[in-house]
């Protein structure tokens, strides 16, 4: 889940969790007419799928249902974030239930803790197979229910006493200095 290069990592192993999407069927797939970029972005979209194909997180799909552009997202310093718009593929699907924390209650709950790290898992969503909906999603999965999912399972023996989670946005935290590293571990 924590790694410095993608090629070090290869996803989550299938037997623990799979995104699979509950499409309504009697929804007509939409396929997206294809957004143009300035050449400086084309490059840049270029790299960054060309880095999800060689870490194994996407590949190429043969038969498309639904079809969503690429948007691209101001990010700090003059970078940018490639992500997928799949508003139109959303309508078509239910939303999973699966209660995400709330964020404030993450940040009350350091209270009292001399020390927390915060950490953040290397390409999430990229870790989670896709199912045979692999038709349905160009590049990667979209529900952060599924994610939440599954770190709740990876790490429900600490969670609310030395780490909490939100989605792939980790903080261990410590009531001690010295027991810091043990948390971290």
């Amino acid at each position: 889940m924590f790694t410095w290069d993608p090629s070090d990592f290869k996803g989550i192993d299938p037997e623990v969790i799979v995104q699979r999407l509950n499409v309504d069927f009697m929804v007509q797939p939409i396929k997206q007419k294809k957004k143009s970029f300035e050449i400086e972005r084309n490059c840049i979209i270029e790299e960054e799928v060309n880095k999800l194909l060689k870490a194994g997180y996407v590949s190429e799909v043969q038969e498309i249902e639904w079809l969503a552009n690429i948007v691209e997202v101001p990010k700090a310093f003059g970078k940018w974030c490639m992500c997928i718009d799949f508003m139109d593929r959303n309508k078509a699907c239910p939303k999973d239930p699966y209660p995400l924390p709330q964020i404030d209650l993450l940040v009350d709950s350091t209270a009292g803790y001399e020390l927390f790290s915060m950490m953040d898992a290397y390409q999430g969503y990229h870790q989670i197979f896709m199912a045979e909906d692999r038709a349905k999603t160009s590049f990667m999965t979209e529900n952060g229910a599924t994610y939440q999912r599954l770190v709740n399972r990876m790490f429900k023996d600490q969670i609310g006493i030395s780490m909490e989670v939100y989605v792939d946005d980790m903080q261990v935290k410590s009531r001690k200095e010295e027991d810091h590293l043990y948390h971290l571990k």
